[in-house]
């Protein structure tokens, strides 16, 4: 048991519970982690691998600070930081097991000096703008299929193989992908569960946004989700140049850095040649995002396309976002770029009726952003199919419990029947219909993607919509709650810190079978020194062998004044 947790468990005891609850945090400390007093806290905080956690953790500042305290000089303006996360003792020192720790990790390597980087040339920006606007329609894109189904991910974090290869194959530029899923998860637009990325309401949400106001949403997430070692007091960030330096003893930083470094390139916060664009300015010192700059370099978005008779649509620019979302919830996008052309189909049209769209709403939507107005082929086409959708209908039976799958067409009902792309779902014909013990919302999304013409019918027999992946809730990042764990603590807190030590240096000592060095106070008022082979205590007594009178004691423990381990080797 380390003697350097007795003044940390006395710092411990009296601090302010606020206090202690922002150590614990900082330190990484698990609300329900086993302790039973205030030595146990200072002995787990003092352990070397609960020391390395932390010190991977500390900034330039709090790293040269700490490194300066080691080697003895004073902590400057970090000392109340380094106070506030134990690695320094009230006197400024830090305490044995951290400057072990420290002597054994590098000089800090100081980083360049701070200088306001250049402003971007008008060539730059221009550059830093397509980039900006290429990046939030790429991702956009992302989400588009992330809401059509969950993407799957390796145990690294990274996108599967097969959903790059997807993305490729729909002409977007996989290379990116991984940094945009990282840019969307900091701004709450995606969740990450079970190895599977999923389109959040907030992402639902920032769709339909315009190409700016998405932007300024990206950017401000990314700069408040910097670590801390890159943001400065106003709330902004430091010089990029600066950033590889800024966590000295976190062996992963540099990796880390270069993917920052990397995001901010994609969103155009850093120009080709590592200037500034005028639209990062206030970010930079902490202010809101102002897309006025970047909003002036970038293409007029449209609001109106050209209808063909041969079932395809060509916007003439970027079409507005939420134009665009509806579009493609009708069609199918088949080419992007600053004129991009969509192609309506049965199938396309079919997934827009079951997510709720109508025959009027479809042609009203596309009546309004056509240029040309609707050609008959495709007003058939919607007329036909939404009067088709429908013909199959799938409910659940409330006597049996069981599936139902119905139609006013026999012959389609034979169809589903003998379908062996539908054998999983188990399908069983009887005089009415059709029936399963398989669910009925898989049962009707089975039914779909066999592209048979299906809905669901409540109890009322009235039409419902069902979302496939309905886009979960953004999760609170509720920190850890410690009052439970102070509380507990506390309760152990006896009076007496110095016999509740000398207690815990007994017990060590017996488990040990530690030699002791003991003090104690005879009966007649002087102090006697003996070594003592712990073995045993219990009833207010301590017992052991006497070195050297050779014989076994049991001594009171409140006669003992003081009782430390000694080497063997160094007894008398």
């Amino acid at each position: 048991m380390s003697t350097h947790a007795r003044p940390l468990a006395v710092w411990l005891a009296a601090a302010p519970d606020a206090q202690l609850a922002a150590l614990l945090r900082a330190r990484g400390v698990r609300a329900e982690v086993d302790w039973l007093d205030f030595f146990d806290a200072a002995e787990a905080l003092l352990d070397a691998a609960s020391i390395d956690r932390i010190l991977t953790q500390l900034t330039l500042p709090e790293a040269t600070a700490l490194r300066r305290a080691v080697d003895g000089h004073d902590a400057g303006d970090q000392t109340e930081a380094l106070l506030a996360l134990a690695l320094l003792r009230d006197d400024g020192t830090p305490p044995p097991p951290v400057a072990e720790a420290v002597s054994a990790r590098p000089e800090p390597q100081q980083s360049p000096q701070t200088i306001r980087p250049a402003l971007s040339s008008a060539d730059a920006q221009a550059h830093a703008a397509e980039r900006a606007f290429t990046s939030v329609a790429a991702l956009a894109d992302v989400l588009l299929l992330a809401r059509e189904a969950p993407l799957a991910l390796l145990t690294n974090g990274n996108l599967a193989a097969g959903e790059k290869r997807r993305m490729a194959e729909a002409g977007m530029p996989s290379e990116t992908a991984d940094d945009l899923i990282a840019i969307a998860g900091v701004a709450g637009l995606v969740t990450t569960d079970a190895r599977q990325v999923r389109l959040t309401a907030e992402g639902e949400s920032w769709l339909v946004l315009a190409a700016s106001e998405r932007w300024a949403q990206l950017a401000e997430s990314f700069r408040v989700a910097l670590p801390r070692g890159l943001r400065t007091p106003s709330g902004g960030w430091l010089p990029v140049p600066t950033w590889p330096h800024q966590h000295p003893w976190d062996s992963s930083w540099n990796d880390r850095s270069t993917q920052l470094r990397r995001r901010a390139h994609l969103l155009g916060l850093i120009a080709d040649d590592g200037s500034e664009p005028a639209w990062v300015l206030p970010l930079r010192d902490g202010e809101s995002a102002d897309a006025t700059a970047l909003q002036a370099m970038l293409p007029d978005e449209v609001d109106r396309i050209f209808l063909q008779n041969d079932l395809s649509a060509i916007a003439p620019g970027p079409l507005v976002p939420a134009l665009d979302v509806r579009l493609r919830g009708i069609a199918t996008r088949e080419s992007a770029a600053q004129a991009s052309s969509y192609r309506f189909t049965v199938e396309s049209i079919s997934r827009a009726i079951a997510a709720g769209e109508t025959t009027s709403s479809i042609l009203e939507f596309l009546d309004a952003l056509s240029l040309t107005g609707i050609p008959q082929p495709l007003e058939y086409l919607v007329t036909q199919t939404a009067q088709r959708h429908g013909l199959v209908r799938v409910f659940t039976d409330d006597d049996t419990g069981r599936t139902r799958v119905v139609s006013s067409d026999a012959t389609m009902l034979d169809a589903l029947g003998v379908d062996q792309a539908l054998r999983p779902i188990g399908l069983t014909r009887d005089a009415e219909g059709l029936s399963s013990r398989v669910s009925r919302d898989t049962v009707y999304w089975a039914l779909t993607d066999a592209r048979y013409p299906t809905t669901i019918v409540g109890s009322d027999g009235l039409p419902q919509i069902v979302e496939r992946n309905p886009a979960p809730p953004r999760a609170d990042a509720t920190p850890e709650t410690y009052a439970a764990l102070i509380t507990r603590l506390r309760a152990q807190q006896g009076p007496d810190a110095d016999a509740a030590w000398l207690d815990r240096e007994l017990e060590a000592a017996v488990r040990a079978k530690a030699l002791l060095l003991i003090e104690i106070m005879m009966p007649d008022g002087s102090i006697r020194e003996m070594q003592l082979e712990a073995n045993g205590l219990g009833g207010g007594r301590l017992r052991g062998r006497d070195r050297a009178a050779d014989v076994e004691r049991t001594l009171p423990v409140k006669s003992i004044r003081s009782a430390r381990v000694v080497a063997a080797d160094t007894a008398s």
